[in-house]
């Protein structure tokens, strides 16, 4: 089967017949496959994009002795980055209380990671609300 021999042919191929309105040699099994795995793909980019954020929160406020610039433009550019994924997702909004809740354990860990302290040190649940979060004003103390 070309989908599992030669993926990018598969991709011409598929396209060209929906082009053509070509429902017969349409692979369809795959194709509904492929297409389930890009909303899938969404969703992972906005749970990785909060994970990025609230991490670089978590840095800011519990080591507020290291802020730098550098972490303050991580945090408007993730910011950025999900308000975008929402404008060409707006479906996804629905999906932001799990997204959060889901990233938030990496977050801190990665948190962790970074700035060496405990994983105890950090709430057990995000303390930032959505409003806080997309709040370009908004830097934890």
């Amino acid at each position: 089967m070309l989908y599992e021999q030669d993926f990018y042919a598969w991709t011409i191929a598929t396209a060209k017949a929906l082009r053509e309105r070509d429902l017969i040699n349409l692979d369809w099994d795959n194709l509904i496959e492929e297409i389930e795995s890009l909303g899938r793909q969404e969703k992972r980019e906005l749970i990785n994009r909060l994970i990025i954020l609230v991490m670089h929160l978590l840095k800011w406020q519990y080591q507020p002795n290291k802020r730098s610039r550098s972490w303050e433009l991580t945090i408007k550019i993730q910011r950025l980055d999900v308000e975008k994924l929402l404008l060409d997702n707006p479906s996804l909004k629905s999906y932001l209380k799990e997204a959060i809740s889901s990233g938030y354990n990496k977050a801190v860990l990665k948190a962790a990671q970074e700035t060496g302290l405990a994983i105890e040190v950090f709430p057990s649940v995000c303390p930032y609300t959505w409003e806080e979060l997309i709040d370009n004003d908004f830097m934890p103390n």
